[in-house]
C-alpha cells in the first residue's frame, strides 16, 4: 500500500493518491508491504530507484548505510511490537525485527517496510489530524527515529514491572511451575535482545546522518537529542540481561535442589531397605541344608533381623542429620 503526504498550510497532511502518476508534490512517500506494481508506480513517478526486498535484510554497513547517484539510504530496525505478548505461551508468536529503508533524494523521503509498524500507523494517525509540522524529509526521518526511540523506552518499563513480578514467581512458586517461569523469561530475554539491537541501529544510523547527511543546525540538535537517548536506554538492556540472567540461575537452581532432595529420598530409601532384602534374599534360597529352616524360632527371629537391619540406618541417618 502507498501513503503520500504533502505539505499544506505548514503541515504534513495525508494526500489522496488518484491516477497512476503519483503526484509531484509529495514530500513522503511510504511503501507499506508493497507489491511489484506499487514500486514500479513510485519509480516511474519519481524517477526514484528503490531498494530491492533482497537488501533490506543485509547487515553489511555498507549496505544499510550508503550515498549513492539515487540518495541517502538507511535501513534501519524497528520493532514490530503488534505481535509483542508478556506471557510464557510457547505458541504465542515472538515481535520481530522489521527493517525499514529509508531514502532521502530531491527533497523527498521514500520509506518501505514489509510489515505494519505502530511508529508509522501513529504518524499517520497525526497526519490525519493535521499534528505534523515537519516541512522538509530529514524532518520526517527524525520524527520517526524519535518515535521509535520513545516505543523502544516504553518496552524498556514494561519489560522493568515484568521482571519484577518474574522476580516474586520465581522465589514463591513451585518447582511444577517453573517450566512455565522460565518460558515467559526466555521470552523477555528475546525482547530486551532485540530492543537492545534496534537502540544500537538508531545510534549507527544518526552517526551516518551527522556524518553524510548535512543536516541543518536544528536537525544537528534533534540527532543529538536521540543519541542521548539512546545511550541513556543502552545501560538499561545490560542491566535487564544480568537481572534476566540471576532469575534463569536462580529457577534453574531451585529445580535442581528440589530434584537433588527427591534423588536425596529415593536414594536413602534403597539403602534403608537393602539390608532387610539381603536378609529376605538369603532365607530365600532353596539349599536343601540351610541350619535355620528347621529352627522352631527362625521365622520371628528372621523377621526381628530384618526389622532391626532397617531402623539402623535410619538412625544412623537421623543422627548425622541427613534427613
Amino acid at each position: 500500500m502507498i501513503h503520500g503526504f504533502t505539505l499544506r498550510n505548514g503541515r504534513l497532511v495525508l494526500a489522496e493518491l488518484q491516477g497512476e502518476i503519483l503526484p509531484q508534490d509529495l514530500l513522503w512517500i511510504d511503501l507499506s508491504e508493497p507489491d511489484k506494481a506499487e514500486c514500479r508506480r513510485v519509480e516511474e513517478s519519481f524517477h526514484q530507484q528503490m531498494a530491492p526486498e533482497e537488501t533490506l535484510e543485509e547487515i553489511e554497513a555498507t549496505t544499510r548505510f550508503r550515498v549513492d547517484p539515487s540518495g541517502l539510504h538507511i535501513h534501519s530496525y524497528f520493532l514490530d511490537d503488534a505481535k509483542l505478548a508478556f506471557t510464557s505461551d510457547e505458541s504465542a508468536e515472538l515481535p520481530r525485527l522489521e527493517t525499514v529503508s529509508f531514502t532521502i533524494n530531491q527533497g523527498r523521503l521514500f520509506t518501505i517496510h514489509e510489515e505494519e509498524l505502530a511508529t508509522f500507523r501513529m504518524l499517520r494517525l497525526r497526519a490525519r489530524q493535521g499534528l505534523l509540522r515537519y516541512d522538509n524529509a530529514e524532518a520526517i526521518l527524525l520524527g520517526l527515529m524519535e518515535t521509535k526511540v520513545d516505543q523502544l523506552a516504553d518496552l524498556i518499563e514494561r519489560l522493568y514491572e515484568h521482571l519484577e513480578e518474574a522476580s516474586h514467581e520465581v522465589f514463591e512458586s513451585s518447582e511444577q511451575e517453573m517450566q512455565a517461569i522460565i518460558s515467559s523469561i526466555t521470552r523477555l530475554e528475546d525482547l530486551n535482545g532485540k530492543i537492545r539491537l534496534s537502540l544500537l541501529d538508531t545510534q549507527r544510523a544518526m552517526q551516518f546522518l551527522l556524518r553524510h547527511g548535512q543536516p541543518e543546525p536544528e536537525h544537528r540538535n534533534t540527532i543529538k537529542d536521540i543519541q542521548r537517548d539512546v545511550e541513556s536506554l543502552t545501560p538499561h538492556t545490560g542491566y535487564i540481561f544480568e537481572k534476566i540472567n540471576f532469575l534463569l540461575d536462580a529457577a534453574t537452581g531451585i529445580i535442581n535442589v528440589e530434584q537433588n532432595r527427591i534423588i536425596k529420598a529415593m536414594t536413602l530409601a534403597s539403602v534403608v531397605f537393602l539390608p532387610p532384602t539381603l536378609i529376605a534374599s538369603i532365607y530365600g534360597m532353596n539349599f536343601e541344608h540351610m541350619p535355620e529352616l528347621s529352627w522352631p524360632w527362625g521365622y520371628p527371629v528372621a523377621v526381628g533381623v530384618m526389622i532391626i537391619s532397617t531402623i539402623a540406618p535410619y538412625a544412623f541417618f537421623k543422627w548425622r542429620g541427613w534427613l
